[in-house]
This record gives structure tokens, sequence and C-alpha cells, in this order.
């Protein structure tokens, strides 16, 4: 399985490129006027600490000096490994110029909207191969 799917809100769009490794998954995020690599996360599936019968996700992070995508590709990576019961790598580099609060609440929001697409692609996918 490859694809990448894009966000169209129109402010701050951001872009995913998302291949299967075998079980596991692979994701780079990028936007802006400077896409590149700032930070990568590596998430597991794991019970929930809360209610073992759940599965939730543990990360880490590498975040290269200067970058703050740290926390968005960590809650991507968790997010997709808990719902997909697989390993996930994230990388992300997000870059736009002089980036205000509003800009980076939309960049999030954004972030928020493409794990839904990309898990609705991946369901899309999926029902298809058992088809």
């Amino acid at each position: 399985m490859e694809f990448t799917i894009t966000t169209s809100k129109g402010h701050y769009d951001l872009e995913a490129a998302v291949r299967s490794v075998g079980k596991d998954l692979l994701v780079a995020i990028w936007g802006g006027e400077q896409p590149h690599i700032g930070a990568t996360a590596v998430a597991q599936p794991r019970p929930s600490l809360k209610d073992p019968e759940r599965v939730s996700a543990t990360a880490s992070i590498f975040c290269l000096l200067g970058h703050k995508e740290d926390d968005l590709a960590k809650a991507v990576a968790e997010i997709l490994a808990a719902a997909l019961n697989t390993t996930v790598v994230v990388t992300a580099g997000i870059h736009w110029d002089n980036l205000d609060a509003e800009g980076i609440s939309r960049v999030l929001q954004n972030s928020e909207i493409l794990v839904d697409l990309i898990l609705e692609q991946i369901g899309t996918l999926s029902s298809h191969d058992a088809g």
C-alpha cells in the first residue's frame, strides 16, 4: 500500500506520503514554504494503561536542533499505531515564515484532519483488499 494525501482547507495545508512496510507503516508529513525533516517519531502499540482491553501506543521522538515538529510527529504516530495496532514511523517537516499562534493552531487542526484522511484511505484500501 502506498499513497499521498493532502488536506484542502486552503490555509496551512499539509501533505503526507504513506507506505506500508510489511505490516508496519511509514508516514512522511510536510507542508509550507520549506518542507524538510524536522522530527521523527516511532510508535508501537501496547495495551492501554487505563484499560488493558484497549490498544494504546507509546512513542520515542528524535527532533533536529531548532525544529518544533516533535509534538506533531509523536501525536500522529501514537494515534496511527493505536488505531492500526502496528508500529508506525512518522517524520514531519513543516515551515511557514512568521507563523503566528492562529497559524500554528490551523496547522495542528490540519494534522488532525490528515490523520483522519489517512485512516479513511487505509480503511478504503483494506476493504478493497478483502473483496
